[in-house]
């Protein structure tokens, strides 16, 4: 699969098209999974329901922390 090249294109442009498409599509990925929780048609229990949930937020919490910026204002270059 060739993906489009999008020239002149900024940093902060490439950022928004591409966290956009990837939000939109972990979001209706959590509608579908959303369906699973209609018991007619799926058999789970509360452990399974935890197991997920559990993976989910520890999952978002990891990549929350990559845009966190660094706590610490150290350099090693010398201030004038």
């Amino acid at each position: 699969m060739v993906k489009p090249h999008f020239e002149g294109e900024t940093k902060e442009e490439k950022f928004k098209r591409i966290a956009t498409a990837r939000t939109l599509r972990l979001l209706e990925d959590l509608r579908l999974l959303g369906n699973c929780a209609n018991r007619g048609a799926y058999g789970y229990d509360e452990n399974d329901v935890i197991r997920i949930f559990s993976t989910l937020d520890k999952e978002l919490k990891r990549v929350k922390s990559l845009f966190d910026k660094p706590k610490t204002d150290f350099s090693l270059e010398r201030k004038r």
